[in-house]
């Protein structure tokens, strides 16, 4: 049976309200939790947040049905709070699962904002636990708990929440974990996980095409290595340059037989354990899945190296096993290329990221109306907000200024007399001013987890962006905590002098 937390103590535990989190430390950690205490000791925070903490549940696949686990049967799972606060650390420290893990079982406050006690010293978590239960969240749940801290953090800044709420829009790239991708090393990677995935089968139903594995993959990654050292002769003499050519050439060449003698193999080996062992379909999705992709590799060598064409882009793939990553050129000096997917945010002026989105083969100008609605179905005063010329377009221009009271938007190239007027008009130029400030929350997401998304899939991406921003969310409300009860302390001291 799962509980969002249980509500009767144990002997040794200490309740939440009086763990002592040390103000004057500069580490992230303390902030967090100074966060998380103040949802749990603010009753009504407290209660919106876990009533949205009840829909993370397991679910199960039931006759190709995803269902909802029975939250009062079963074992006792991981309860939904110590998910929310294991959860937001992860990300926040912008750490893997393992230093998570070794902080929830010897970090001594977190254990105690986890609810346990003195007593439970025996209770320790599982790397896999952590894994399966992190992953409950959802997007959906998570903006939800996120617009409640934001209310919580103009709470404690004695701010109307239903007052004009401005906010500052911008992009950045997420990176996602793979290496840099060339046609050959796509090819590579393929290759290799055939070659494996039917040395696991062979194993198992003893196939004879494949005792020699070892030797396969040192050949073909010999193969490869031989491409990458091979350069382009830049003699003068045509003669040295066309035999180097027409080396290069024939070394491509070798490499994609030998590639499609190794998919010729794995096909016959699918058909095998198919036919033969009656091996159902969905187990050897691997192997259609990158035999696909070492088919579709070999074309676009075949055609780029040895017949001279150009792959138009969007037949392009970046990676095999994060099929998502996009090639991405923003123009910023010094990082000509960055793979990953775009992410936009929504900040308003306290700091508070208010929405964000991952945009999956979309640009800026595509968003900033789809960005604004969301934001205003969360916040319904939030009318006044600043882009960069990459979300303007005339039709942004246009919808934006039905949606909000105050727009700032550049408009990209020669600017019309209306235009002018529009643009030099002083509240313009103050708000285009302050516009810069979001890359101060961009920059804070990135030292903050949002550099590099370790997780695998877009459905895991998106959880971890999410995540990140509930984590932002929090932290800043533990800061304006901090900085109250720091304030507090000083004037506590300063009475005792006086």
């Amino acid at each position: 049976m799962r509980k969002v937390f249980s509500p009767q103590m144990s002997i040794g535990q200490r309740d939440i309200a009086d763990i002592k989190i040390d103000v004057s430390s500069r580490d992230d950690i303390p902030i967090i939790l100074l966060g998380l205490q103040h949802i749990y000791t603010t009753q009504p925070l407290r209660d919106a947040v876990f009533k949205i903490l009840e829909d993370v549940v397991p679910t199960k696949i039931d006759a190709e049905v995803t269902k909802i686990v029975a939250i009062d049967k079963g074992r006792p799972g991981m309860n939904q709070w110590s998910i929310l606060v294991l959860g937001s650390l992860r990300v926040g420290l912008n750490t893997d699962y393992d230093r998570i893990l070794e902080l929830a079982n010897q970090h001594n406050t977190l254990r105690e904002m986890l609810g346990l006690g003195c007593f439970d010293a025996d209770k320790r978590y599982r790397l896999q636990t952590l894994k399966d239960n992190l992953k409950l969240f959802t997007p959906a749940i998570m903006a939800r708990i996120s617009t409640e801290v934001i209310r919580a953090g103009y709470q404690l800044l004695d701010l109307d929440i239903h007052a004009l709420i401005r906010g500052r829009c911008d992009s950045f790239v997420l990176k996602t974990n793979v290496h840099f991708p060339t046609d050959i090393s796509l090819l590579h990677d393929a290759i290799r996980i055939l070659i494996r995935t039917c040395v696991k089968w062979s194993l198992q139903h003893a196939l004879p095409e494949w005792r020699l594995h070892k030797h396969n993959l040192s050949k073909f990654k010999r193969r490869y290595r031989t491409l990458q050292k091979l350069k382009h002769s830049t003699s003068k003499n045509d003669a040295i340059k066309a035999a180097k050519a027409l080396e290069i050439k024939q070394a491509y060449q070798d490499y994609i037989d030998l590639a499609g003698f190794y998919l010729e193999r794995t096909k016959a080996s699918m058909l095998t354990l198919k036919n033969h062992f009656h091996i159902p379909e969905v187990l050897l999705t691997d192997l259609s899945t990158f035999s696909l992709h070492a088919e579709r590799q070999i074309e676009q060598i075949r055609r780029r190296a040895i017949q001279g064409e150009t792959i138009p882009h969007d037949e392009k793939v970046f990676s095999l096993f994060q099929t998502h990553t996009e090639w991405i050129s923003k123009g910023k000096a010094g990082v000509p290329v960055e793979l990953g997917l775009r992410v936009c945010i929504m900040e308003d002026h306290q700091g508070f990221i208010l929405h964000s989105q991952v945009m999956q083969k979309t640009t800026d100008d595509k968003v900033a109306v789809p960005m604004v609605k969301a934001t205003q179905a969360k916040f319904l005063r939030f009318n006044a907000c600043s882009f960069d010329k990459g979300f303007h377009s005339p039709a942004n221009q246009t919808d934006l200024k039905a949606l909000l009271e105050q727009v700032v938007l550049p408009k990209k190239g020669k600017l019309s007399k209306a235009d002018q007027n529009r643009e030099y008009a002083a509240e313009f130029k103050q708000a285009k001013k302050q516009h810069s400030a979001v890359e101060s929350a961009i920059n804070a997401l990135e030292v903050h987890g949002l550099d590099k998304c370790l997780d695998h899939g877009i459905e895991a991406f998106e959880r971890y962006v999410g995540l990140a921003v509930l984590s932002r969310n929090i932290q800043k409300l533990g800061t304006i905590k901090r900085d109250m009860d720091r304030l507090r302390l000083f004037n506590g001291q300063q009475k005792l002098v006086a």
